[in-house]
């Protein structure tokens, strides 16, 4: 592992367990054992620290989320397999998390944002087309539609503003959402596998 990797690392580290905004350079600095000077030859600032976690984060959930659809048997096991992933992924982070990057660091934020707009939007399109040949998912469902009003639900559910992260577990909200979203696009031959799934997941 090179210095610029083992500096993002432990940078992690801290972020996922404190959040982003409280976390000093200085911090990291001991947290690794290395001096500030150490970590400014690799990242000139911690915005920069920060984008570049971002990208790398990304790219990994891009290909895990393209194996997850490639594997997938069906809608419900794609929707339920990415929510398993994201209760793991939650577990380890503070939700603080989020919040800072959407008040401090907008530009890592949009970097999601986009991620989200562009290739989430994509998966979720070629998951409701495969739903409706599958009869899992209503024939008068409109995939282009329906997988923009997902990434709405998935953005609200990061919303600081509609749920408060001292009262809502991210997690909690994002499956409820992801429920939601099911219900209403599936036909009734898909509920007993919600149902099955949901069982597995608590």
């Amino acid at each position: 592992m090179g210095t610029k990797e083992r500096i993002a690392l432990g940078a992690q580290e801290l972020f996922f367990r404190f959040g982003i905004r409280r976390i000093t350079m200085d911090e990291i600095a001991n947290h690794l054992g290395v001096s500030k000077k150490t970590i400014y030859g690799s990242f000139k600032d911690k915005e920069e620290l920060v984008l570049y976690l971002i990208k790398a984060k990304l790219k990994g959930d891009k290909h895990d989320f393209t194996c997850i659809q490639q594997d997938a048997k069906n809608i419900v096991d794609e929707v339920f397999c990415i929510m398993s992933r994201m209760s793991e992924l939650f577990s380890k982070i503070n939700p603080v998390i989020f919040y800072d990057l959407q008040k401090f660091h907008p530009k890592a934020w949009q970097l999601f944002k986009d991620f989200k707009g562009e290739f989430i939007l994509g998966i979720v399109e070629k998951m409701i087309v495969k739903g409706i040949k599958d009869k899992l998912v209503r024939s008068d469902v409109n995939p282009k539609i329906f997988a923009r009003l997902r990434m709405e639900e998935i953005e609200m559910g990061f919303n600081p503003e509609v749920f408060p992260i001292d009262k809502f577990k991210l997690i909690e909200v994002q499956l409820a959402l992801a429920e939601h979203f099911l219900y209403g696009i599936c036909t009734l031959k898909a509920y007993k596998m919600i149902e099955s799934y949901k069982k597995n997941m608590i």
